[in-house]
Order: C-alpha cells, then sequence, then structure tokens
C-alpha cells in the first residue's frame, strides 16, 4: 500500500512540474514575450544546459554556439533525420530538428548538458522545439509582409519618378503588372498630405484605404512627412478631404487636373496648395482655389513668350529636354537634395542638369526674378497642352514679359496682393523688396537695409501668413509674390538669354 501510495505521489508530483514548465514555456507565445533568444535562455535555464540555435549554414540565431558535427547538423536541418542524441566526452548532446517554412531553411536546436537526458528533460526539449518552429514562423510570415510592402513602396515611387520626367510609357508598364487599369488615363491629379513624419506610415495606409487603392499613393523620399497621391479618379479629392478634416496636424494640398506627363509640375501645384492650406481652418487647399498671375494674362501672349524663352531647348532631343524641364521645374521648387530624392538621382545630376539649362538660357539662377521668370515659362509650358487660339500670330520673340505683367486685371491682382502689408508699421513691403532684389540673402539685405539679419527674416516670416504665401521655402508661392513685385514696378525685369533690358537683340525681354 505505501508502495501504491508513494507511486501516486511521484505522479502527482510529475503532473505538477509538466504544468509548471509548459505554462511558462507557453508564456512565451504571447505577443509581449516572442523573442527566440528569450526562449533559449529559458530553456538553458529549465534544462540547466547550453542551448544552441543555427540554421543549415552553421549561421546562429539564437544562444551560445556550441562544437557540433556537420554531417549530424546536415542529416538534421535536411530532415533525414528528425532528431539525435549522443554523448561526447562526457557531454550528453540532444539535437533536434526546428522546422521552418522552406524545407531546405531547417534548423537544428542543440541542448548540451553535464548530465544524461531525462523524460522531463527531453520532454521540455522536443516542446521547446515545436514553440521555436511556431516563433520562427511568424518571424518569417513578418518579415515577408514588411518585404512585400517596401517593395510595393518602391514600385510605386519609380512609377511616380518615372512620371516626374515624363516617361509615361515605362510608368504604365510597371504599374500594369501589379496595378490593372491604374494609369488607365490622361489626366490625374496630384495630392500632397503632411502630417508628422512619426504618423506619416499609418497615413499612407489611410490613403490607400480611403481611395479605395484606386491612386498611386508615395512616401515622399524628399519631406518625411508628405505622402504623395495621384489620383486619376475626381472622387479621390473629396475621400482625402475627409480623411485630414478631423485629424489635428494633417493637411492636405492638391494640383489642378493635368496630363500624365505633367505629373512634376502637379506637384509642385500640389505643394503651392499646401503652404496655402496651413492658414485654412479646414486644412485644405487646392492650386485652382487661388487666382494664379499667369491665370490673368493673355493665354496667345504668354504661349509665345514662353516659346521664346524656352528656345535654347529645342534643339535637343525630346528625353532629354523633357528630363531638363522636369528637374529644372523641381529644383526651382525645392532644394537640389530634395529634388534629387523625388526623381531618384544624385543630387550632383540634379546640378549639372540646372546648370545645362541655366547656360543654355544664358542666365543666372541665383537672380530671384531670373528664378520667377523661367519659373512662369515651365508652368505656362506645362499648362498649355494646345497653343490657344491666336498664338504664333506675332513675330518671333517679339513678346515681351513686361507686356505679360503690365495688363489691367494682372496689375490690379500685384497691387492688391503687396498692399496687405501696407498697414504694418514695420514697412514690411520695404523689407520684402530688398531681401527679394539680394536673392532672398538676409545678410546681403540687412546691409541695405541698416538692421540685423533676424529682424529681415522676422520681416518676411511675418509677412506670410498676411499673403497666405511662403517666402522662407523658395517655390511657387515665393515666385508669385516677385512677379507681383515685378508687375507693379518695384523690381527691375530679368534678364534671359544673356541680354541687357532694352537691348535690340533680345529675343523675349525688353
Amino acid at each position: 500500500m505505501a508502495g501504491r501510495q508513494d507511486a501516486e505521489r511521484q505522479r502527482t508530483s510529475g503532473a505538477g512540474e509538466h504544468a509548471g514548465w509548459a505554462r511558462e514555456l507557453l508564456e512565451h507565445l504571447r505577443p509581449a514575450g516572442r523573442d527566440l533568444h528569450r526562449v533559449v535562455a529559458w530553456l538553458a535555464g529549465t534544462a540547466d544546459s547550453t542551448v544552441s540555435l543555427q540554421d543549415g549554414t552553421g549561421r546562429l540565431l539564437a544562444g551560445t554556439r556550441l562544437p557540433l558535427d556537420e554531417g549530424l547538423v546536415a542529416d538534421v536541418t535536411s530532415g533525414r533525420i528528425a532528431s539525435a542524441a549522443l554523448e561526447d566526452r562526457g557531454r550528453h548532446l540532444r539535437l533536434v530538428r526546428v522546422e521552418r517554412s522552406h524545407p531546405a531553411r531547417g534548423a537544428v536546436l542543440a541542448v548540451a548538458r553535464a548530465t544524461p537526458f531525462d523524460r522531463r528533460v527531453s520532454d521540455i526539449v522536443a516542446h521547446t522545439a515545436q514553440v521555436m518552429e511556431l516563433l520562427l514562423a511568424g518571424h518569417e510570415s513578418t518579415a515577408a509582409g514588411h518585404r512585400l510592402r517596401r517593395a510595393t513602396s518602391d514600385l510605386r515611387l519609380a512609377i511616380l519618378q518615372l512620371l516626374m520626367v515624363e516617361d509615361t510609357v515605362s510608368a504604365r508598364r510597371v504599374a500594369a503588372g501589379l496595378w490593372p487599369g491604374l494609369l488607365d488615363t490622361d489626366t490625374a491629379c496630384v495630392y500632397v498630405v503632411e502630417s508628422s513624419p512619426a504618423e506619416r506610415d499609418r497615413l499612407a495606409e489611410e490613403c490607400l484605404s480611403a481611395t479605395d487603392e484606386r491612386a498611386l499613393v508615395v512616401r515622399c523620399p524628399a519631406v518625411d512627412g508628405h505622402v504623395i497621391v495621384l489620383a486619376p479618379r475626381d472622387r479621390a479629392g473629396q475621400e482625402l478631404r475627409s480623411l485630414v478634416g478631423h485629424r489635428p496636424g494633417v493637411f492636405l494640398g492638391g494640383s489642378a487636373r493635368q496630363g500624365l506627363a505633367r505629373t512634376a509640375a502637379a506637384y509642385g501645384q500640389a505643394v503651392s496648395a499646401l503652404a496655402v492650406a496651413r492658414f485654412r481652418p479646414q486644412k485644405a487647399a487646392l492650386y485652382a482655389e487661388r487666382t494664379r498671375p499667369e491665370r490673368l494674362m493673355d493665354p496667345a501672349e504668354l504661349h509665345d513668350w514662353t516659346a521664346g524663352v524656352l528656345s535654347p531647348l529645342d534643339t535637343l532631343s525630346h528625353h532629354t529636354r523633357a528630363e531638363l524641364l522636369a528637374t529644372t521645374r523641381l529644383g526651382l521648387e525645392f532644394t537640389a537634395v530634395n529634388t534629387a530624392k523625388v526623381l531618384g538621382v544624385s543630387r550632383n545630376t540634379v546640378r549639372a542638369r540646372m546648370d545645362r539649362v541655366e547656360s543654355l538660357l544664358r542666365t543666372d539662377f541665383a537672380d530671384l526674378t531670373v528664378r520667377a521668370a523661367v519659373h512662369l515659362a515651365l508652368n505656362a509650358q506645362a499648362g498649355l497642352a494646345e497653343p490657344p487660339p491666336g498664338a504664333g500670330a506675332r513675330a518671333a520673340g517679339t513678346a515681351r514679359l513686361t507686356g505679360l505683367l503690365s495688363g489691367p486685371a494682372l496689375r490690379t491682382w500685384a497691387v492688391d496682393l503687396l498692399g496687405r502689408l501696407d498697414p504694418d508699421g514695420r514697412d514690411l513691403r520695404r523689407t520684402l523688396r530688398t531681401w527679394i532684389a539680394a536673392g532672398g540673402n538676409a545678410e546681403r539685405a540687412a546691409q541695405k537695409l541698416g538692421m540685423h539679419a533676424q529682424t529681415v527674416r522676422e520681416h518676411v516670416r511675418s509677412a506670410e501668413p498676411v499673403l497666405e504665401r511662403e517666402l522662407l521655402a523658395a517655390g511657387s508661392d515665393l515666385y508669385e509674390v516677385v512677379l507681383a513685385h515685378l508687375a507693379t514696378g518695384d523690381l527691375d525685369q530679368p534678364l534671359l538669354h544673356g541680354t541687357k533690358p532694352g537691348h535690340p537683340d533680345s529675343p523675349v525681354h525688353e
């Protein structure tokens, strides 16, 4: 009787011990505890052993490296045998295969201890191997998902970069494999959604969901907090407005509808509209919602002037010309570094392309009035798919920027815009005019004004909400303000094609 009681106590004790270590092992499958290194450390302590987990190539996945017979390891990892037990120079060793998603990529769990393996320790090792299989499968599935999302994100960026340089044929070819029909359109709108960098990834997923994955959603490679959305459908704008409307610190800027080959111009428009959105209570703005100076100019005269400005590029091949124009259009909006990131090229390539355009136009991009004039020409060229009625009626080279800027509608717009600054007693208008004439350099402007450079910057920054335009970040907003100064006669006319104002040989400017 006593023997039976002892046996019963042993069985009860064994069951309790099994339940104890099993519970500990299962804890490692909880979301907060899924760590191979922790499982290996637990097994080493529980089995009073040294533990190693390595793959078929010998790469240590977790634990402490053990001297193992390579042939035996190969037999276990390949599946020729499921496990092996041996004694080697006073060391008791147990090897167990750990299955992985790919049969050829098996792993081996090796456990070495000074005492023989009893039934309890053998069970612990076998069950630990099963837990490791689950953890590896989960890790590999998660890693595969990350790789797939990264590859998909890279493809979206590649498509956008192809569109930026007007290579619509290649962009459609790349998109057709994963998103059939996405670019089966001639026109689209570009939106830029702004958030904090920490929120950007989640925002990108929400943009995909909001547009029902029927838009090209790209994490901007240049600005960490921006998501770029190229949307062929008209409804996308409203869907994105609804998305940003209830989220604090999120803003939306959208372009006018443009041809796919004009994606770079549409992107610039969206960024410009984004600057306006930051001053709007609804946190969203479209490029077309604001009066643009080019809309107040005679279309035929603007077309002829633009053709004259860009004529030095007409001898280039179509691909080279498109590449130079797209790069310059973005380079006038953003820094060389950010332009390079958007286009997927080096910043030296960006600078070389812009230097070439600068050389062909025989001008100096350091002059803000020149940048504003070229920016106007590039945007006009992008926006005029077909020559307007009356275009080409003038003799070649007779259209002048001063003529474009002297129309009553444009002059009224310029006077009203700059007049917003007059009530400020700090004479913001004078500071802004001097700062523009100094190429946007606060130090040089300060010397001319007899004030501190920081004061100049504060004046320019104070003008931004009054004009509803970003000025310190060079781009469309600043160039519009420059054109307003040119229209009111507050700044000298820019020089293009290496000529002086009033020179009889000038094809585009007085």
